[in-house]
Parts: C-alpha cells; structure tokens; sequence
C-alpha cells in the first residue's frame, strides 16, 4: 500500500471532510518531515509508513473536537498536530511554539513549502511568551503532565477556552494533581486508523 492511499484510506475511516490539496500537503509534510528527521531526530518514529498512522491519522483523529478559531499547538517538535490541523482546517489560526531553534527551523521551512498562511511559528518558551492576544484553544500532544501544562500556560487560554491534551491511556494519576482552578470537563477517545493503542483527548476548562 502506498503511502497516499494508506493516508485516502485513514481520512475515509475518519469521515474527516478537508479540503481538496489537503492530503496533498499532509503527504509533502511527511516527506518533509522524514528528510528532516534523519539529521535533527525531531520524532522517534523511523519509518515513513508508520508516520502516517503514528503522526498524521494520530493528528487527524482529534480534528473534529478543535471548535474554535484560534489554537495554540505548546512544544510542537516537529508540527504535531499543529501542521496536520492548519492543513485541514485553513480557517483555523495556529501558533506552533517550541523553545528548541532547530525545531522551529524545520516548522518554518514546512509553513514556506507548503504554503501555510495560517500557521504561525514561535521560538520560546512557552511560560515566556506573551502574544497581544490569548487563545481559544491550547493543545499539546507530548509537551508535559497536565498539570505543568495547564500552569504553564494559563496565562495564554482566552476567556472561556478550553486545553485539549492529547494522551494515550487516561493519566488518572495527571489528573489527580490538577490544580484546583482546572477541571476535566471531557474525555474523549480516539479511534486510529491503523493504531493499535489507546489514544484520548482529555479536555480542560478553568474553573469559574
């Protein structure tokens, strides 16, 4: 099976609607991403056609639950999910931050080549960055615990927003450390194509 149609059949198995280059882009994004990763080990993931369940499927799973218009994707290493969610969803603003330069080097090239308007890419640590403006959406997919998560980046969430953490098994232990001003307020689990694990986006809202 080709990568392409490894990838056709995933979004198939998703009922995930994108637009008519997006599978395109998502497959030069792991070509890009492939090539990078020989020299600047951005994923652990080796072989190309286990990205595309491991990484883009993974990415793609959560998609549907991103309800909102802007996100804000902390330590993105090599764009996950950031670059999959901006491609399938153009209208979507998305940040990527990570404070590793030759990281952000490679999220950069990836925003040029595939001629992603919508993605912004930031050089820092997250705890010291301070944009005009919060978001409504902040994700992670393997930044920290929940609770370094959700502290480090309160200041960042707009009123009435909500985290996203993408996780594998529910972190019962994560969650019992959470602070007293976040609640869990969802807990949704993701269905893989093609991943034999087990995947959840846990949600995340102050509470007020």
């Amino acid at each position: 099976m080709t990568l392409a149609t490894q990838l056709a059949a995933g979004v198939a198995a998703l009922d995930l609607a994108m637009p008519a280059d997006a599978e395109a882009k998502l497959l030069a994004y792991l070509a890009l991403l492939d090539k990078w990763n020989r020299v600047y080990n951005l994923t652990a993931v080796r072989d190309i056609e286990r990205m595309v369940s491991h990484h883009l499927l993974d990415s793609l799973a959560a998609v549907p639950l991103f309800q909102a218009e802007s996100v804000l994707d902390v330590g993105s290493g090599g764009g996950l999910p950031g670059i999959p969610l901006a491609i399938a969803r153009p209208e979507l603003q998305v940040t990527v931050i990570d404070s590793i330069a030759k990281k952000t080097a490679f999220l950069l090239q990836a925003k040029s080549e595939l001629g992603l308007a919508n993605l912004n890419v930031v050089t820092r640590r997250v705890e010291d960055f301070h944009p005009p403006a919060g978001f409504d959406v902040i994700t992670s997919r393997a930044f920290s615990d929940l609770k370094e998560f959700v502290t480090l980046t309160r200041h960042l969430l707009r009123p009435g927003g909500r985290w996203l953490a993408m996780k594998g098994l529910i972190p019962h232990e994560e969650i019992a450390t959470l602070p007293d001003w976040v609640r869990v307020s969802a807990n949704h689990e993701l269905r893989v194509p093609g991943l034999e694990a087990s995947r959840h986006l846990i949600v995340l809202e102050p509470v007020v």
